[in-house]
């Protein structure tokens, strides 16, 4: 009898775990598939190459590094992904984190930190704690998002208006401004047309050929003016030297115990970002196409793409929900699309590497100005300031506190807020009915009067979950006896969840009861409810159980 459950439950664990590429493959694959494929794959390399790079050196990294990121991680993301459409590359929520790891630790302690993080994600996975991490907020999601675009945004004035700075730009948001527009004087109107023109070629082929790559478009514009006019701006070839043409060699970080000990706290913040970014990356693509991903299986994947990423010099990894919708509607049908466009990245680099030196990066801050703007979830913001105001305050702390804090840190405290929220609304819908009335902690009455009167019998009704947040309510309520009787009934058929506190709570109202004389029934549990009262000694003599 046993056999065939196990056996059910090892195949929906390796259900749980088989990346889709190989369910895609097992379906059939021909070459309608593979042509869909390759075109969704080529779309989304061209709006990825430009991405990657202006995502990089807003990080304080290599355009190099970006590519490697894109080709390495996007490729291993795809092939072992939980979802169909994912798509995986620098993403510019890492901005500001991989930004503060490299000006801590440098940029060797950043490949160390992706590389533990890919690690913490395998396990994550494997440990199937995927599910959990969906369980945040909207108001913290968008107030992340939002503070993100912003943050962003301040990230590339300097290049937008081709500001010098007499030192090294600051990484908190207020003392960058200050030291932006204590720079103002030095703008290069060159370099704010180009970053002008970019932004404005991308919004208006936007709006008049929206299936045309505006972002690839708006930048090969600008390099062409670049290298035909010998423009006066600062360029990837002047302050980087340009990309290579070949893939680097993979190679491990080198660490000590103590740098492990010190690059910790970003490594578990890489792990808890990129989490959380694939997860909302897979949901966007299963609301688009009505599939279905595997949450764990998808974060193993991301832990071995951002592994890779570190091996070959990339920098974090993630699922990217642009470039994903993008592979949605450019016709991509399974995981091939997604390991496709990382070959596409990488054939640009083999063939046209030389040709990204006249990239000006005022340019690719114009592509990633286009694209805060985009981030910053502008109408939901003011949905929740307008209509809630609970959730307003969870939107503002978390908004707040990841521009001038911390990533993590207003991630955390919004989500303790939600969390405290939450639970006072599922007190407040928590009742003890006595009668055809129902009773709350306010009610002045005498309990005794209240209640349902039968000879010597008091029945309450107890309705919602008993947890922590609504036992002091109930045992307020349930301890206003004025005079006991023979027989007090607890109707608990309208409670679907019970934990440990309100039991505790629960038994020292019953031992009250005893003490007095009266015989406690209680009525109705569920058998999940029941173990918990008897886990915490609520069980006969002292009480008897009894159907409702």
């Amino acid at each position: 009898m046993t056999e065939p459950i196990v056996r059910r439950g090892d195949a929906d664990i390796l259900k749980q775990f088989t990346p889709k590429l190989i369910s895609a493959l097992q379906e059939g694959y021909g070459p309608d598939r593979l042509k869909a494929d390759a075109l969704a794959g080529l779309t989304v390399a061209i709006v990825a190459l430009p991405l990657s790079m202006a995502i990089a050196i807003a990080s304080g990294a290599t355009p190099a590094a970006g590519l490697f990121t894109a080709i390495i991680g996007g490729f291993f993301v795809s092939a072992l992904s939980g979802s169909r459409y994912q798509i995986g590359g620098p993403a510019g929520a890492f901005i500001v984190l991989i930004a503060a790891t490299i000006d801590q630790h440098g940029f060797d302690g950043l490949l160390l930190a992706t590389l533990i993080a890919g690690a913490l994600l395998i396990a994550i996975g494997l440990l199937r704690l995927g599910t959990y991490i969906r369980y945040i907020p909207h108001p913290v999601l968008v107030g992340f998002t939002t503070g993100i675009a912003i943050i962003i945004f301040a990230s590339q004035i300097r290049d937008l208006l081709g500001l010098t700075l007499p030192g090294k730009e600051p990484a908190a948001l207020l003392p960058k401004l200050g030291a932006l527009a204590a720079a103002l004087g030095t703008l290069n109107p060159t370099a704010l047309v180009l970053s002008l023109l970019t932004i404005g070629v991308i919004l208006g082929l936007r709006r008049i050929r929206p299936t045309w790559p505006g972002l690839l478009i708006a930048v090969a514009l600008a390099a062409a003016l670049v290298f035909l006019l010998k423009l006066p701006v600062e360029t990837i070839g002047t302050r980087f030297g340009g990309i290579p043409s070949t893939l680097p060699a993979p190679h491990w970080p080198g660490f000590t115990l103590d740098k492990l000990v010190a690059i910790l706290p970003a490594a578990l913040s890489i792990a808890a970002l990129g989490g959380i970014e694939s997860l909302l990356s897979a949901v966007v693509a299963d609301g688009m196409t009505g599939r279905r991903h595997r949450s764990n299986m998808e974060l193993v994947a991301q832990g071995v793409a951002n592994m890779a990423s570190s091996l070959f010099g990339g920098i974090c990894v993630t699922g990217t929900i642009a470039r994903t919708a993008t592979n949605v509607r450019a016709g991509g049908v399974t995981p091939v699309a997604g390991m496709l466009h990382a070959l596409f990245i990488l054939l640009f680099i083999l063939i046209a590497a030389p040709l990204a030196a006249y990239i000006p990066l005022a340019a690719l801050a114009g592509v990633l100005a286009v694209v805060s703007w985009n981030m910053a979830e502008k109408a939901a913001f003011a949905a929740i300031l307008k209509h809630s105001r609970a959730d307003a305050v969870v939107l503002l702390a978390t908004f707040l506190l990841v521009m001038f804090e911390d990533l993590m840190v207003g991630i955390g405290v919004g989500v303790v807020l939600g969390s405290l929220i939450f639970m006072h609304r599922m007190a407040q819908v928590v009742t003890v009915e006595a009668g055809m009335e129902a009773a709350s902690e306010e009610d002045e009455a005498d309990m005794a009067v209240a209640a349902q009167h039968n000879g010597s019998v008091f029945h309450y009704k107890i309705n919602g979950p008993l947890f922590f947040g609504a036992s002091t309510q109930v045992i307020t309520v349930l301890d206003r006896i004025g005079s006991y009787p023979e027989r007090i009934v607890l109707d608990l058929s309208g409670v679907p969840f019970a934990d440990s506190s309100a039991a505790v709570a629960l038994k020292a109202v019953i031992d009250k009861a005893k003490h007095h004389g009266a015989t406690v029934e209680i009525s109705g549990a569920t058998p999940a409810v029941r173990r918990v009262l008897l886990h915490e000694g609520i069980r006969e003599p002292l009480v008897a159980f009894r159907n409702a």
